[in-house]
């Protein structure tokens, strides 16, 4: 069976008897998927991925997807809008939604409308991946569990997997989880680790619905280059100012256009203009860097990263300016693109 085998590829440095005790534990959890494996014919169905933040998220979308759709960084609250998935392999269509993660410390506007997103998400769905870290269970977590309905299937994906370095206590601590909800799959991974995504593909095949794709084959996500554009700046926006910058910093495109190759064999053109939204003048500062150096690798590593995703020559201009507890003006929230 799959999570069995995810485990003994996972297991290196697990003693035997740890092994055993684990793939014991599965099998005894075990729940049949409710759709059974799929048959001849389109299957296709949504898959919500919640979780508190930082817990890994969005790199697990982007591994089930394939490609980069996704921005990651050890910042909290790096994704804040529902992100939109596709992977089409064989006769199955997965259409994964990435969440924000489930927001507890501020009752802000911009965290009210994150939480609004989550909610929504896991409302109408075939299958639900509750994302936790391996071996932990914070009251955080808990929380988000609590969004989650027992009336569709939830697997467990216990993440970070690779992070464990006792891995024989795994199997009381998935006896613990089992006492939480009724999960339909328990599954220890790493979304680093390629056999284990492809495992959790299979497991989730189970769950899809009969029913024709939504999507072209090869479509990948249904958010627009300019999106992708804003997100990219935020991701090195926070990645290079780490924790100095607070998360409310946001990024708006002012101008995202598109020229047609100018020779034949030459890439097309996006000129795109940003501003980077900051609530202080000292974090404006801090965006621009001396002289100017920390905006220019912003911008530098923006654009490198955009061609490659959108196989396109890149003209990137950024600006910074102040706007003062925006996150807590829900009119403003709203203006910025957030639900």
């Amino acid at each position: 069976m799959n999570a069995p085998e995810n485990i003994a590829n996972n297991a290196d440095s697990m003693g035997a008897e740890g092994q055993n005790d684990i793939e014991a534990m599965l099998k005894s959890m075990r729940v049949a998927p409710g759709s059974g494996m799929p048959v001849q014919g389109q299957h296709c169905g949504l898959v919500a991925i919640v979780g508190k933040p930082n817990v890994g998220k969005s790199t697990l979308l982007n591994a089930l997807v394939g490609q980069k759709i996704s921005i990651t960084s050890r910042k909290a609250q790096t994704t804040r809008h529902r992100i939109t998935g596709m992977r089409t392999q064989g006769p199955n269509q997965f259409v994964f939604v990435d969440t924000p993660g489930f927001q507890t410390l501020h009752a802000n506007a911009l965290n009210k409308s994150l939480n609004k997103t989550v909610v929504g998400a896991v409302a109408d769905v075939d299958l639900i991946l509750f994302v936790v870290e391996a071996g932990s269970f914070t009251p955080a977590d808990a929380r988000v569990l609590a969004l989650l309905g027992k009336n569709i299937p939830t697997l467990l994906i216990a993440n970070k997997l690779d992070n464990v370095h006792r891995r024989g206590d795994i199997a009381p601590w998935l006896q613990s989880m089992q006492e939480k909800h009724s999960f339909a799959e328990f599954v220890p991974m790493s979304a680093k680790n390629a056999k284990d995504v492809e495992r959790l593909l299979d497991i989730c095949a189970g769950f899809l619905p009969e029913q024709s794709w939504w999507y072209a084959e090869d479509e990948l996500t249904d958010r627009s280059e300019k999106f992708l554009a804003s997100e990219l700046v935020r991701e090195k926006l926070f990645r290079l100012t780490g924790d100095e910058l607070p998360y409310t910093s946001t990024v708006i495109i002012d101008k995202f256009e598109e020229e047609p190759p100018q020779k034949k064999g030459h890439k097309r053109l996006l000129r795109i203009a940003a501003t980077i939204v900051v609530e202080r003048d000292s974090h404006k500062a801090m965006v621009i860097g001396d002289k100017g150096e920390r905006i220019k690798r912003i911008g530098m590593e923006t654009r490198v990263e955009l061609e490659k995703l959108a196989d396109a020559k890149v003209f990137l201009e950024l600006w910074v300016k102040v706007r003062s507890g925006w996150a807590d003006d829900e009119a403003r929230v709203r203006s910025f693109g957030y639900e």
